[in-house]
């Protein structure tokens, strides 16, 4: 069970440390210490609420599929994550991965959540990583195994956004050296790595 809540966890941060529009909204206001809790909060609960529905739509919907295919579904599972792995090991390469805050007004609490409900809902990464992916993933654990995995995936969004959140205002002077950004990339693309090496295990690719 430890495994399957480990795989959901380190997974789930794993996805979500891309640097986005989101990431970006949450650190901005992080660091001007302005409704820092309830975007944390929102950004969380949303990432848990996609990735529940996720593991336990597929698994509804799809099991037959899942039972028939979970070779090909792993196989290309473990490809997608050996891309993101490529990505970030591509970053670790770069001279220019810093990141650059702008010091924009702030609104009130109603027109903030509103402005991150569209970076959040109408971002169509969210879905695929969330959704797709984890959901996807899921499938190889059963039972209190898939209750694990989704905990720890969903565990991963709450401590993500409540430290970037209140870690922000400490993260200014780690976000602007472009060493530490390589050194993030780094860390990332070899847990994508491993993640992708199971699964392409699980479904008998290698």
């Amino acid at each position: 069970m430890l495994i399957a809540f480990a795989t959901g966890f380190f997974l789930g941060i794993s996805l979500i440390f891309a640097i986005g529009a989101q990431n970006v909204f949450v650190l901005r206001h992080g660091i001007l210490q302005q409704h820092v809790f309830y975007i944390a909060l929102f950004c969380a609960i949303s990432d848990a609420a996609l990735i529940t529905l996720g593991v336990t739509g597929i698994s509804y919907f799809f099991n037959n599929f899942v039972d028939k295919f979970s070779s090909l579904l792993f196989g290309i599972s473990s490809i997608w994550l050996s891309c993101y792995g490529i990505i970030r090991l591509m970053g670790v390469f770069k001279s220019n991965s810093a990141i650059n805050i702008d010091q924009t007004k702030v609104n009130g609490l109603l027109t903030t959540l509103s402005s991150l409900f569209i970076l959040t809902f109408a971002n169509p990464h969210v879905y695929l990583d969330t959704v797709v992916l984890i959901g996807s993933i899921a499938q190889q654990f059963s039972g209190d195994l898939k209750i694990a995995f989704t905990i720890g995936a969903s565990l991963a969004s709450f401590v993500f956004f409540f430290g970037l959140s209140y870690g922000a205002k400490f993260l200014k002077p780690f976000m602007s050296n472009p060493l530490s950004w390589r050194i993030l990339d780094g860390v990332i693309a070899i847990i994508m790595f491993s993640i992708a090496f199971k699964l392409a295990s699980e479904g008998n690719w290698i």
